[in-house]
């Protein structure tokens, strides 16, 4: 079982002849699978806890700067995560995959956005909605990663919609 969700992970399917020079080589210098879970819950539940941190810097006055930054390094945080299970590399092939791009150019621009408008712009009105934007866009790339999840949230809201 182990076995098959790290060759899923990894995008190797047990061929060593298909395999290039390069894949092998990071293969090799590469982390233990062990470590690799450890790092990626390591970051996840860090990833959580700056996000929840920044939820309750919402409740202290001008608590919205904090509020986007931790929200926003919890996100960053939470997304690196999975490199550790799949190496950053395939995260970036992934990432950036036809199906994916769209919702990873999305949240890059909502995380930057959120910065800028917390920081450079000073408008904390604008920040909260980059980081409601930010939360759906994460929320959409995530569910590319599970089978047919997009098209069951599209034929739900189609259906509550009309």
């Amino acid at each position: 079982m182990m076995d098959k969700l790290r060759r899923a992970l990894s995008g190797n399917d047990g061929g060593d002849e298909e395999r290039g020079f390069v894949a092998q080589v990071v293969e090799s210098s590469s982390l233990g699978w062990g470590t690799r879970v450890k790092g990626f819950i390591a970051c996840f539940v860090i990833g959580i806890v700056l996000s929840v941190i920044g939820s309750v810097c919402l409740f202290f006055p001008r608590g919205l700067v904090a509020f986007s930054v931790f929200y926003t390094t919890g996100n960053i945080v939470a997304l690196v995560s999975t490199c550790f299970l799949m190496g950053p590399l395939n995260q970036c092939k992934k990432m950036f995959s036809p199906t994916r791009v769209v919702a990873t150019v999305l949240v890059f621009v909502c995380l930057i956005m959120t910065l800028l408008s917390a920081f450079l712009w000073k408008k904390h009105g604008l920040a909260l909605v980059f980081c409601i934007i930010q939360f759906l866009a994460m929320t959409w790339y995530s569910l590319s990663y599970i089978p047919y999840a997009r098209d069951l949230v599209k034929k739900t809201v189609s259906t509550c919609i009309g």
